[in-house]
């Protein structure tokens, strides 16, 4: 079982940027995918992209071109780069892991095995 530790989280002004991590232990191999997830309040959780353990990435038509997903497996860390923040991107944004994302990963919340606790991100001026 994997323990998955986000930060980066913040505040930050529309238009910024916030690299958030997502750093795993527990598990002696690498073969599992990493997905984001966010979840704004009163709104249920979302998935945003996933990269496999391969590194084939996965991303939902709402973050492309804005958001940027990589994995150094070397740390057992996996990245989101965000870009051109929008206040409606302020929520609690968590990272999961999914056990049979070798080759591909999905951004279905209910594949994935393992969560973290999540990391705060607000937009605003």
């Amino acid at each position: 079982q994997l323990q998955l530790v986000e930060s980066g989280g913040g505040f930050v002004q529309p238009g910024g940027s916030l690299r958030l991590s997502c750093a795993a232990s527990g598990f002696t191999s690498d073969s599992y995918a990493i997905g984001w997830f966010r979840q704004a309040p009163g709104k249920e959780r979302e998935g945003l992209l996933c990269i496999s353990s391969t590194g084939s990435p996965n991303y939902k038509d709402s973050v492309k071109g804005r958001f940027t997903i990589s994995r150094d497996n070397a740390k057992n860390t996996v990245y989101l780069q965000m870009n051109s923040l929008k206040p409606e991107d302020t929520a609690v944004y968590y990272c999961a892991a999914d056990y049979g994302g070798t080759y591909y990963c999905a951004t279905a919340l209910d594949i994935y095995d393992d969560w973290g606790q999540g990391t705060q991100v607000t937009v605003s001026s």
